[in-house]
């Protein structure tokens, strides 16, 4: 019963989600009539630019963020160990890290240059950058400062949601002076903003894969199972269908 709610509850946010650009784009048409003036459907369709941004937070901080893991008796060949463990930790860790900065940097680039434009924002060198990355890989490991930092992500993502759609909505033009613009070389930032975001999703779900419970203490963690990579699945499906709402939108 569980199952079947929870997919019934997908299917409706999902199709709520098709539907919603083409309303939006009705909002808009109604809005260009008074575009000079502020009218109910100019509110609202400027509102709503947060709906989608929210329920891709919404549904990544229930189903994306506390992740649990079968424990079930491990064997000596069903484990990654030593080295190999040393080097899947390090590079999993530092390309989170990296993530995680670089897309908080994103955040404050555009408040800059959007609302701030006699002010610079220099672009941290490396030392500075390493020491972010050092920042962020402690907080990483403790269980709540992960959960913590896992609602900043998703913070970060609806404001700079609202910066991209305030960007559209008045036509300002991105070019190489904004950091998001190097992303990809996409032309939708909206896309490029969701690229880095399931980037961090897929990197979180593995981080927390590894650090699990007592598996960086005792440094030892289990070989995935098949079952271990359904969560991969569902973020793909989900984010999937957010991808043809921005492309619909557009």
């Amino acid at each position: 019963m569980i199952i079947k709610n929870n997919t019934t509850r997908l299917l409706v946010t999902l199709s709520f989600l098709l539907i919603l650009p083409l309303v939006q784009k009705q909002w808009f048409n109604l809005y260009s009539f008074n575009i000079n003036g502020i009218s109910f459907y100019s509110i609202l369709y400027y509102l709503s630019g947060a709906i989608c941004p929210s329920l891709v937070c919404l549904n990544s901080l229930k189903n994306y963020t506390y992740y649990n893991f079968n424990e079930d008796k491990i064997h000596s060949k069903q484990i990654i160990k030593g080295k190999r463990l040393l080097f899947l930790v390090a590079i999993n860790l530092i390309f989170l890290s990296f993530l995680i900065a670089d897309y908080i940097y994103i955040n404050f680039d555009l408040i800059f240059n959007l609302f701030l434009e006699k002010i610079n924002l220099p672009k941290p060198d490396i030392l500075q950058l390493s020491f972010f990355i050092f920042l962020i890989s402690i907080l990483l490991i403790f269980k709540k400062s992960r959960f913590l930092l896992k609602k900043i992500i998703l913070v970060n993502f609806i404001l700079i949601s609202l910066y991209l759609w305030h960007l559209q909505i008045y036509n300002i033009n991105v070019d190489d002076q904004f950091h998001i613009y190097r992303y990809f070389g996409l032309n939708n930032l909206n896309l490029t903003n969701l690229f880095i975001l399931v980037s961090i999703e897929i990197s979180f779900y593995t981080w927390s894969f590894i650090s699990y419970k007592t598996n960086l203490s005792d440094w030892i963690v289990p070989k995935p199972k098949k079952g271990d990579f359904i969560p991969f699945l569902n973020i793909f499906i989900f984010y999937f269908f957010i991808i043809i709402y921005y492309a619909i939108l557009t």
